[in-house]
């Protein structure tokens, strides 16, 4: 891991326990007087820490230092991702964490599942344990939109990701973007009538992606 999270992380002293304190005296085999890196995500500060004491059950650290560190994306990307089964939101959250996708609303399309239900304190948690992974200094923003037309009025630069003879080489990358990923099936006549078609983009393959295989084409392309 490049940093544990930790909400208080600043304070001039802290005590870890719990998951915290599991993960630097059983995982990662620090002891007293090793200097471990903390963040809580709110801005773009690293804070070393030296860790004072150490037992069993509770680790007490002292801040040593604090400096700006940002460990980001250079373009921002938002993705209005109509919603598919969670089970696989979750399996590709992490990777699209890892490529710097700044911000996912869930949107709720004419071929989406309507029983599906967002558990975000869960999607909070992979994300976490993915940015300590990669090293992110920002926080995925996530949330949950309606349709796709209130999406689209909130958003009127967005970009549908569809088949298209326009593709990707023929759109210029700017440094903050949003596309639209439709859910298994794709998008309805009425949800691509919504779209101009200069702003329908397709991708430059024969081959008919799962929406978590596009979602994560479109990450790279314009992040990565």
């Amino acid at each position: 891991m490049q940093y544990l999270y930790h909400e208080h992380a600043g304070d001039v002293s802290l005590d870890l326990q719990g998951d915290s304190h599991h993960y630097i005296f059983k995982v990662r085999r620090h002891r007293v007087d090793d200097n471990i890196a903390l963040r809580h995500l709110k801005n773009d500060l690293i804070y070393i820490y030296r860790i004072v004491s150490m037992d069993k059950k509770q680790a007490h650290l002292e801040l040593l230092e604090e400096r700006s560190l940002p460990i980001k994306a250079a373009r921002s990307l938002h993705i209005g991702w109509c919603m598919i089964d969670p089970k696989n939101i979750e399996k590709v959250l992490p990777i699209l964490n890892e490529m710097g996708v700044a911000h996912i609303t869930f949107i709720s399309c004419d071929r989406s599942q309507q029983n599906f239900k967002i558990d975000f304190e869960r999607l909070e948690r992979i994300l976490l344990n993915s940015s300590q992974q990669c090293g992110r200094s920002d926080k995925m923003k996530l949330e949950l939109g309606s349709n796709l037309k209130e999406f689209i009025a909130n958003h009127p630069e967005a970009l549908m990701l569809n088949f298209s003879e326009k593709s990707f080489s023929d759109i210029d990358l700017a440094e903050n973007m949003t596309f639209v990923i439709g859910c298994e099936g794709g998008f309805s006549d009425k949800e691509v009538k919504l779209f101009e078609s200069d702003k329908i983009v397709g991708l430059d393959t024969p081959l008919i992606l799962r929406s978590e295989s596009a979602v994560c084409a479109v990450a790279s392309k314009v992040l990565v």
